[in-house]
């Protein structure tokens, strides 16, 4: 798959800079690259990375200065760069479609056109998949699901009974969507589970990172909206609403009955609490802890949760704490010397 420097030119509709007869054996960061290979930069401010860097060529933006080694110009950096990676490491292709002879499909299932299901996988009773599916090896409906269009579930992802998925969703690996809520009520001293009677409803476009868990409503659905893409190991609780194209990073757990609305952003291991709203467009800070509800387009930092600016000035006096401290012992220490003064003096006029 070696290629020269006009070669590779010619396929990202770029621009040659220097020995357009370089050859390239590989596409790589900077950090991997060697002198054979070709990275990237985007911006003027990673010129002293690449400096540093054993890469014997670059991708880099029309007009960019002070590069000296071999370079690729183009409109579209990581688009371009997108292209040489898949030049030197095509995608794997995906199997030939169809129903692998080990999957377990229930006789009351309907598949649409161009589906295929994987090694392993089972369907139950009355679900439905839609055309252009993809169930991959070990991957689960149970009774009673729904898939849209052009839906892809990887290994080992679960959909309990009766979960509705629209239309272009993408289901990652070990994924488990519809599992009972965590609701209980103490009974004679023991804990009984509460109903667990709804089921979960994921619409079109949705992306669900492996790991991530979603569980299904009381009496009702859970709903992810339109749009929206959680990332690995997000924890989604029964009867939650969560608004169109809304973000959900790393980790992040949304206790039960909360709502969002749409572009909502979460950063990694953000803790909701149950029973709140928050606002469109807000933006949840990394860590942070929701404990009432977020106005629109409000960013939140911290434990508990206030506005970014509130808690940048908090933070400000924390710094400050060491030395306050230090000031409030030498106070304490003027005063109980004044103190003794002022009583020392006493004593001498009742002398």
């Amino acid at each position: 798959m070696a290629a020269t420097l006009a070669e590779l030119a010619s396929l990202v509709q770029g621009t040659v800079r220097g020995d357009e007869q370089f050859r390239v054996e590989g596409a790589k960061t900077l950090r991997d690259a060697g002198a054979n290979d070709i990275s990237l930069i985007d911006h003027a401010d990673k010129l002293p990375k690449l400096n540093g860097s054993a890469a014997g060529a670059v991708v880099i933006p029309r007009g960019l200065a002070g590069v000296s080694r071999p370079a690729i110009e183009v409109d579209d950096v990581h688009q371009a760069f997108t292209g040489l990676v898949l030049h030197f490491r095509p995608a794997r292709t995906a199997g030939a479609r169809g129903i692998h002879p080990t999957a377990s499909i229930s006789h009351t299932a309907t598949l649409g056109n161009n589906v295929s299901i994987g090694p392993g996988a089972t369907i139950g009773d009355d679900c439905v998949i839609g055309d252009g599916g993809t169930i991959h090896a070990g991957a689960h409906l149970m009774a009673g699901c729904r898939l849209g269009r052009d839906v892809t579930m990887f290994p080992g992802a679960v959909l309990y009974d009766e979960t509705i998925v629209g239309d272009r969703v993408t289901i990652h690996g070990g994924v488990i969507v519809g599992a009972y809520g965590f609701g209980y009520s103490q009974k004679n001293g023991r804990h009984e589970i509460s109903a667990q009677l709804g089921w979960v409803e994921i619409e079109s476009d949705v992306e669900i990172g492996a790991g991530a868990t979603i569980d299904r409503g009381t009496y009702g659905p859970t709903v992810i909206g339109e749009g929206t893409k959680i990332d690995n190991q997000v924890q989604v609780a029964h009867n939650c609403r969560i608004g169109k194209h809304n973000l959900l990073c790393a980790q992040v757990g949304i206790a039960g009955s909360t709502s969002t609305g749409d572009y909502v952003v979460m950063g990694g291991q953000v803790g909701v609490r149950d029973h709140v709203h928050i606002g469109r467009g807000a933006v949840i800070t990394a860590m942070a802890g929701i404990t009432n509800n977020v106005p629109d387009g409000v960013v939140m930092m911290g434990i508990p949760a206030t506005p970014i600016r509130e808690q940048h000035v908090k933070q400000a006096a924390w710094t400050k704490l060491p030395e306050m401290r230090a000031q409030f012992r030498e106070l304490v220490r003027q005063v109980t010397e004044l103190r003794e003064r002022l009583g020392l003096a006493n004593e001498k006029k009742a002398a």
